[in-house]
């Protein structure tokens, strides 16, 4: 891979080295020679969707980045109050750094957590400015729809000569030899009802519901001053959460803070401590454990959410177990930290192969699959790995990943890497993947709470307890009507 940055290189048909695909997915063949005029569209301008047009402009490649927000990094911008648990090192893609320090970039400190903001004004928003990649990003471009030029997702013959075709809400529609989806998953969030399926009531309650990471400390401190408010979700977002209004709780009279998790134990929420690889995500959890010990806050395990019902100012939630014993609470305002879920509608028109549980494909569950990974024991994959029935389409970043709370950037930056590689014809360079990502080891380091003292607290796109077992239905208990924590 050419280490320049800034002009086109020979067209990667006549420079790469052309390697036969070797996989066990049988689907995937080189794209028709017949699309080599048509850019590849990039749909999304977060951090994976503009590494993937940073390697695209090392290729020289033609490509199109479609963000459906008003500015890059439009979702992180809604946490741009938190800091990540990723110190810088693992945030910046290595192509990017390439175009970035050819073009005068300060590069940030590669030790410091970075908050969400600083993600975006430090990093993204240079590289979204830079000369390979401005012309050929659309912001306000929301894409509704993706297919094959002349085909539904059941005719056959011809179709891998047929381009893409996407449709934007503004009616555009935009041809293309490939479609690289960095959409991420922050605007589908998983309901707040504990099955799966929504709370009953839990539309009515909308009001006084909010999702992962508000910022409770700064622009939404009066919604949670001096209120009730119930944590629910057991990952690092909901850590975070309840750490600030912990916070909020020691400067604000009657502030209560309850958190309502599934399992019978918060001990994978609490995770490794100080032998956490991530400092910053070690703190969070051992922090977070001295609160519930020491009673600011208050923790119900096995709490299975069933419904929510509006009583003027406040809202009820019951809990409904497996066996049908119920628990109520009585709050002011609820933040459902449950996670994301990945919407594939827009690709309802491809083939896509999709696994059962998780909704990424079905050749990367299982290296994903939060039973038995965290963030940092996913192995590398790449192209092979996020190949679909469908041609030259590939899913990337924590869209990829489908319900698996277990993503870090470092991981679709590697992803990226490899698919470009691969469009490019450089299958070597696209299975010859690697990947180097924090896990529980040994670090002391206490750079997250110096760090606390100026911003913001540390927490992670990932999170989530799937590996913990739920406790078993008692078929004996007898039903709680009252509440026990209002």
């Amino acid at each position: 891979m050419s280490s320049g940055c800034c002009g086109p290189a020979a067209p990667a048909e006549q420079s790469a080295q052309a390697v036969p695909p070797q996989t066990t997915a049988a689907w995937q063949v080189v794209l028709s020679p017949q699309l080599g005029h048509l850019p590849v569209v990039v749909i999304g301008a977060g951090p994976v969707g503009l590494a993937a047009a940073a390697h695209l402009a090392e290729r020289g490649l033609d490509f199109l980045v479609l963000e459906a927000g008003s500015r890059v990094g439009a979702s992180i911008a809604q946490w741009g109050h938190v800091r990540t648990f990723s110190p810088w090192k693992y945030d910046i893609d290595t192509a990017a750094r390439r175009l970035l320090d050819a073009h005068g970039w300060a590069a940030p400190d590669p030790d410091w957590l970075p908050t969400g903001a600083e993600l975006v004004e430090q990093y993204l928003a240079p590289l979204a400015a830079h000369p390979v990649i401005a012309p050929h990003l659309r912001l306000n471009a929301r894409v509704t729809g993706i297919s094959r030029a002349g085909f539904d997702r059941v005719r056959t013959t011809g179709r891998d000569a047929a381009p893409f075709l996407i449709r934007l809400a503004d009616g555009t529609e935009i041809t293309a030899r490939a479609v690289i989806d960095a959409s991420g998953t922050w605007r589908t969030p998983n309901v707040l009802g504990a099955s799966g399926l929504p709370a009953h009531g839990e539309h009515e309650a909308a009001a006084f519901v909010d999702h992962a990471l508000p910022d409770v400390l700064g622009a939404d401190r009066d919604a949670y001053a001096g209120k009730h408010t119930l944590v629910v979700g057991a990952g690092h977002s909901a850590a975070t959460t309840l750490l600030a209004l912990a916070q909020l709780a020691g400067e604000v009279p009657g502030t209560r803070i309850t958190w309502a998790i599934r399992a019978g134990s918060a001990a994978r929420t609490y995770g490794g401590g100080a032998a956490d690889a991530l400092p910053a995500r070690g703190a969070l959890g051992t922090r977070l454990r001295a609160l519930v010990e020491s009673g600011r806050i208050t923790l119900l395990t096995a709490f299975f959410t069933h419904e929510a019902t509006v009583d003027g100012e406040a809202v009820t939630v019951i809990s409904r177990d497996p066996s049908g014993v119920e628990r109520r609470i009585v709050a002011d305002r609820i933040v459902a930290a449950t996670g994301y879920r990945p919407d594939h509608s827009i690709a309802s028109e491809l083939r896509l192969d999709l696994d059962a549980i998780l909704g990424s494909t079905r050749a990367l569950a299982p290296l994903i699959d939060p039973n038995h990974h965290s963030c940092g024991t996913v192995p590398a994959h790449g192209v092979d790995e996020l190949a679909h029935p469908e041609p030259g389409y590939y899913v990337v970043g924590v869209k990829s990943y489908g319900r698996a709370p277990t993503f870090l950037m470092a991981t679709g930056y590697e992803q990226v890497r490899s698919v470009v590689a691969a469009l490019a014809g450089d299958w070597q360079a696209a299975r010859d993947v690697q990947l180097e990502l924090p896990e529980t080891g040994v670090c002391s380091s206490n750079l997250a709470e110096a760090q606390e003292t100026r911003v913001g607290l540390a927490t992670g796109i990932s999170g989530g307890l799937s590996a913990t077992p739920l406790p078993p239905a008692s078929v004996s208990a007898t039903a709680d009507g009252g509440g026990c924590c209002g």
